[in-house]
């Protein structure tokens, strides 16, 4: 049984068009001046078309045939279907929706292009994933690359003729970067000899393109220890020369495809290099600097990845929900007609859904916001307020990543859990979103990851600026709607967590101060406790936005509901976040090594 699809255009607008109002933040931002909601709607249009009827039927084929590895050539065959959905993908012009026109592509905004990627990957992550990095690759081509790689490479990436991977991670380092061993070679033509091997790499090796153009981390000879001495490297499939001419095959090989929990229909590549030619990209030993253009971009994409999930999944539990017959309400029959009520009618059932439906809707406001905010650093007119958008977003990406993602494994969870056995059976399609979400916490950089990101990197090294930037936005929202009696039940809550995030991150810094481990010791609950409390403000925002808007009374109703809900029953988990984290490290770290056996 094939799990159905229909792309949330109606809530997709809503949050462009009336919550973050993208039409007036488009007209004053370069190249979007003339973009207009007949466009945008017609974009997101032809993108739930091409989802629903190209990609959605292709999303059960993936995951039961998987790729296939030629260990003889080395070569990948992705499942059936995919490769003529990628050439549909290319036809429609999907492939440069947002890259440069400059480079051939349509210059779109990310917050357009957000959720065109999100109704892809709820249709079908397992293939969302082939272009996935392709948009990293274009990103740090386009800020750090020479006139002649982007020439020869970045215009056939964002055409869609060639694809890109991102090749970071090696077996005895995984995260940590700094112990990679990739060793790169100067040549006398300029380029440069890689040899090493990289795991879990996606989309490495595949059927849809000639060529595969790798971002490759390895250290020069003289490079420093650590992640000092770390440089980027262009290294395609087949070589290409600084006249953008396509040479011989590269000294590269993928060795295996893994053999994984989910998005079986992703090939998930151990990439061999062998000398292989490769090009410097930006400068020596500054190859994070060039990563992390693609790793912001790329854990935005992983959040919505999430997103994806979550929706797809509510989708079909809601819709079982309401078919399956099963007991009676507890207050008596519902319907007295039926032998029994339809799942729907029964509380925990409600509080299942209530609770995907509330993560979802509001983890995309918080998505799409994060979006806006990257159209806004690269092409707003003023150096301050690209700067503002800059901190504000570096600050918010770790909790977008984190909290869309673990929230993906609630909701597929949740939403397995109302089929009941069902559910657990692989004819019905849930498990499979179960098993796909599960990743998606761990790649581009776990949870934990973005956790010490977030209050290492992102809060306490930079004195709070990011989050002293969100918490000034949502007082000034707090006070606006003081007297409003759309949303009068959720101002004061949310402005006593706002002072409270506030000081709880004082207080944490100085105990961090005192003794580093308790940072670590308070990453996690740390990012939870603040993302509940920024999916808080997009409620409240949302409701606002709803009471304002000319949506029927219905759409009205059900988004102040949910957000009733959410403050009621989801935020109090700041209660348990909260306490764990000022508990200190000192639980964690008092049992002996030896004790844990």
């Amino acid at each position: 049984m094939t799990t159905h699809y229909t792309a949330p255009l109606d809530d997709i607008r809503f949050a462009l068009y009336d919550l973050l109002e993208v039409e007036k933040l488009f007209a004053r931002l370069s190249g979007c001046e003339t973009l207009n909601r007949e466009t945008i709607d017609a974009v997101l249009e032809e993108a739930a078309k091409f989802s629903q009827t190209v990609l959605a039927p292709l999303n059960e084929t993936g995951d039961r045939q998987g790729c296939v590895f030629d260990k003889a050539t080395g070569e990948v065959e992705t499942p059936e279907g995919f490769k003529h959905a990628y050439r549909q993908f290319v036809e429609g012009g999907w492939a440069g929706l947002t890259a440069p026109e400059e480079f051939g592509g349509q210059g779109l905004p990310e917050a357009l292009g957000e959720p065109v990627k999100e109704m892809i990957d709820s249709a079908n992550l397992s293939w969302g994933n082939y272009p996935l990095l392709s948009h990293g690759a274009v990103e740090a081509l386009r800020v750090h690359g020479e006139d002649w790689q982007k020439e020869a490479f970045l215009k056939r990436i964002v055409s869609g003729e060639w694809t890109g991977t991102m090749c970071l991670t090696e077996a005895h380092c995984g995260s940590d970067l700094g112990l990679l061993k990739t060793r790169a070679e100067p040549d006398a033509d300029g380029s440069h000899a890689i040899t090493g091997t990289k795991i879990f790499i996606t989309a490495g090796e595949h059927d849809f393109t000639g060529n595969i153009v790798h971002l490759v981390l390895a250290r020069l000879p003289d490079a420093p220890a650590g992640v000092k001495g770390i440089s980027l490297f262009i290294v395609p499939k087949f070589k290409v020369g600084k006249d953008g001419n396509i040479g011989e095959r590269n000294a590269l090989r993928c060795g295996a495809i893994e053999h994984k929990m989910g998005l079986k229909g992703s090939a998930t590549c151990v990439m061999n290099f062998d000398g292989a030619q490769g090009w410097l990209i930006g400068a020596p030993d500054k190859g994070l600097n060039a990563m992390f253009t693609m790793m912001n971009t790329a854990r935005l994409a992983v959040g919505i990845q999430g997103l994806a999930l979550s929706e797809r999944a509510y989708q079909n539990a809601l819709g079982y929900a309401r078919e399956r017959l099963q007991m009676r309400a507890l207050s008596g029959a519902k319907f007295p007609d039926k032998p029994a009520d339809p799942l729907i009618v029964h509380g925990d059932v409600r509080r299942m859904l209530l609770t995907q439906k509330s993560l979802i809707e509001g983890g995309r406001a918080l998505g799409l916001y994060a979006a806006t905010l990257v159209d806004v650093q690269h092409r707003a007119a003023d150096a301050g307020e690209r700067e503002r958008a800059n901190t504000l977003v570096s600050f918010l990406i770790p909790i977008v990543k984190a909290m869309l993602t673990e929230n993906a494994i609630e909701c597929t969870n949740l939403a397995l859990q109302i089929y009941g056995g069902h559910g657990y059976i692989a004819e019905q399609g849930m498990e499979q979103y179960v098993r796909d979400a599960r990743i998606t916490t761990i790649y581009e950089g776990t949870t934990q990851i973005q956790a010490l990101d977030l209050i290492g990197r992102k809060t306490l090294h930079t004195q709070g600026a990011g989050l002293k930037l969100f918490l000034a936005e949502a007082g000034a929202f707090c006070a606006q709607h003081a007297g409003d009696a759309a949303v009068k039940e959720f101002i004061p809550k949310l402005g006593a967590l706002a002072k409270e995030w506030g000081e709880v991150t004082l207080a944490l810094g100085a105990r961090a101060a005192q003794d580093p481990e308790e940072m670590g010791a308070a990453a996690v609950d740390y990012l939870f406790y603040s993302g509940y409390i920024a999916l808080a403000y997009f409620w409240a925002r949302s409701v606002a936005a709803a009471e304002a808007s000319s949506h029927h009374a219905d759409f009205k109703q059900a988004k102040r509901l949910t957000a009733r809900f959410y403050y009621a029953r989801i935020l109090p988990r700041t209660r348990a976040h909260l306490a764990a984290m000022q508990s200190g490290a000192e639980n964690l770290l008092a049992m002996p090594e030896g004790l844990f056996g």
